[in-house]
């Protein structure tokens, strides 16, 4: 009996030695998989980006298609969420077989037969692959060695108040969780600032807002539970406009979210505020999301350049007027206006200098309605946090998507950062919109010296046309798209509406003086993409013609068109731009409209 149990004790101690040796030799591995030398060398050029020292970039794969978020597997396989459906599936797989950093399979999956697809999160969570479209959230277990999911997927959440009023605007539907079971989904709000008129000139907003009932926040539902509509969550936060970046930071076990802010400062308001003021303002809000909070949209917005939250214009604001916008959440940083920030990861790897742990990493896609200033954003941000606060001031990690440093339309841009998310060694993944390129950041340099001297040639960035707060009279480009919109006009509207706008008096109308030049911008889109036949009158006469339609035009050329006519024959009304034309083509085309 004693022999016995010296034998069990002696298996039980031989056991646990195993198991011991077992997870030292996992322990070492990880370690060794996560230092510069085990990961593989970037390309000559980075893939096109700039980067601090030491760090060096690959690409992954070129021209997906229209890629949003992205999400990596423990065995390093990339899954992305394209934007728009293709036959092949809108989902795409990718796997590295031959370790050298790059995708040598590449699949389509998943094709789930809705109207309206809008691509947005891509997220693993608990051995599952979750990813959503305009109107649904979607799981699918991913099984050990299958790289595209076999199993049946899921329908876990239906957005059956998407079309209830307002139709398609601000739907993305980023998902994140939390360590309890628990999934995050914004409904972002209609329109800009719940106005009674919306998008209309002067229109006051509607106190209290009724959108705010099932819009404007943050919905709490059960990860794990199918047939979820959002009447089954719980509304986590509220008075925030539209989320397309946000991550659970698992360190603080809170949600941390960025604001896309309002448009249309100048438009619906020009007696209060300048084009400049329209394009710098209001704030990205770098927000701090916990239970219960309120972040005051509609009423408030955040203007970094005085550092406070102000009332909104249709609220009884002036743009200095604080009302009790202290009762309200602060954001954690305020970003220039429009930067449009689409993804948020804070980084937990090992690969990377210690500096960055815990640390935000954020995908600037870019803006679309600063004109006439130059576009801006269009690169990685990085924000150091200590305890769930921000330990210094933001930097620029990676730049060089656009690939021209003054983006003067937002199509100018070659590629436009989209999503990001983390390898299981640490690497960082970087989805873009335009063409569906894809990197993997890796360090490879010394981690014990990294310092602010290797961030030396990153800083000089924030001086470039496309990141730096522009001057309000030498950055303002009018004078640069008059001059091209002035070839593009007398090549293509000048035989009839002539080179100084007056018509020829009998058949072509006169563009000077026409109550359609100094009108709403999208009517004379209209007209340019649509043509215009029949009787029409102009400055009390007559005019019988026919104008064609000109839907041959690049979005980038009628806006040049258009705002030369609106500076040169109206009253030096607002410039347009080419996502202003992008946006009534599309709804002309009857597709959904585009949330930056």
């Amino acid at each position: 009996m004693i022999l016995y149990q010296l034998t069990i004790v002696g298996f039980q101690r031989l056991i646990y030695g195993l198991r011991t040796v077992l997870f030292y030799t996992l322990v070492v591995a990880t370690f060794h998989q996560c230092t510069g030398d085990q990961v593989p060398m970037g390309d000559a050029d980075n893939g096109g980006l700039s980067l601090p020292d030491g760090f060096e970039a690959m690409v992954v794969v070129d021209s997906l298609g229209s890629a949003r978020h992205l999400a990596v597997n423990n065995n390093g396989d990339i899954y992305v969420k394209l934007r728009y459906p293709e036959p092949a599936g809108e989902n795409v797989a990718l796997r590295d077989t031959d370790d050298d950093g790059r995708a040598d399979i590449i699949e389509q999956f998943g094709n789930y037969n809705e109207d309206g697809k809008y691509g947005t999160g891509m997220r693993i969570y608990n051995g599952y692959l979750y990813f959503s479209t305009a109107g649904r959230v979607i799981r699918q277990k991913l099984k050990k060695g299958e790289l595209v999911p076999e199993s049946m997927a899921e329908i876990m959440l239906t957005d059956d108040y998407r079309n209830a009023q307002y139709g398609y605007e601000h739907i993305a539907k980023p998902l994140t969780f939390d360590a309890d079971g628990h999934m995050y989904v914004p409904f972002g709000a209609p329109g800009d600032v719940c106005q009674i008129e919306r998008r209309q000139p002067g229109s006051l907003g509607q106190d209290p807002c009724p959108q705010l009932e099932w819009h404007g926040g943050v919905w709490q539902f059960d990860a794990n539970k199918p047939g979820q509509t959002q009447k089954d969550g719980y509304r986590y936060a509220t008075g925030i406009r539209s989320i397309v970046g946000m991550d659970w930071n698992h360190e603080q076990n809170t949600l941390y979210a960025l604001q896309h802010g309002r448009d249309n400062f100048s438009r619906i308001w020009p007696n209060k505020y300048s084009a400049w003021q329209s394009a710098m303002l209001p704030s990205e809000e770098f927000l701090r999301v916990p239970e219960g909070s309120n972040a005051g949209w509609p009423y408030y917005y955040y203007d970094q350049m005085q550092s406070k939250k102000v009332l909104n214009p249709e609220y009884g604001g002036d743009g200095l007027k604080q009302g009790n916008a202290l009762d309200y959440e602060q954001p954690l940083i305020g970003f220039p206006g429009h930067w449009a920030p689409n993804d948020l990861l804070f980084y937990e790897g090992d690969q990377f200098p210690e500096r960055y742990r815990h640390g935000a990493f954020i995908a600037f896609h870019g803006s679309t309605i600063r004109a006439p200033y130059p576009q801006s954003g269009y690169f990685i941000g990085f924000v150091p946090f200590k305890d769930g606060l921000p330990s210094g001031p933001w930097e620029v990690f990676a730049d060089g998507f656009a690939q021209v440093d003054t983006i003067f339309n937002t199509s100018d841009a070659m590629y436009r950062p989209m999503g990001l998310a983390m390898g299981p060694d640490g690497s960082l993944y970087i989805s873009e919109s335009e063409k569906g390129k894809i990197w993997r950041v890796v360090f490879k340099g010394d981690r014990e010296s990294f310092d602010e001297a290797s961030l030396a040639n990153m800083e000089k960035h924030k001086l470039l046309p496309h990141i730096k707060t522009p001057d309000e009279v030498l950055d303002d480009l009018t004078p640069v798209r008059l001059l091209a919109g002035e070839k593009l006009y007398n090549l293509h509207c000048g035989a009839c509406h002539q080179a100084d706008g007056k018509g020829d008096g009998t058949r072509f109308p006169p563009l000077q003086g026409s109550d359609l030049m100094n009108g709403d911008k999208r009517e004379l889109i209209k007209v340019v993409l649509n043509g215009k036949e029949g009787a029409i009158t102009v400055n009390g006469k007559e005019f019988i013609g026919v104008m064609p339609p000109l839907q041959y035009l690049s979005n980038k050329e009628i806006s040049q068109i258009l705002t030369f006519v609106r500076k040169q024959f109206g009253k030096n009304e607002e410039s347009v731009d080419d996502n202003d034309v992008q946006r009534v083509r599309r709804r002309l085309n009857r597709e959904p409209r585009e949330d930056i």
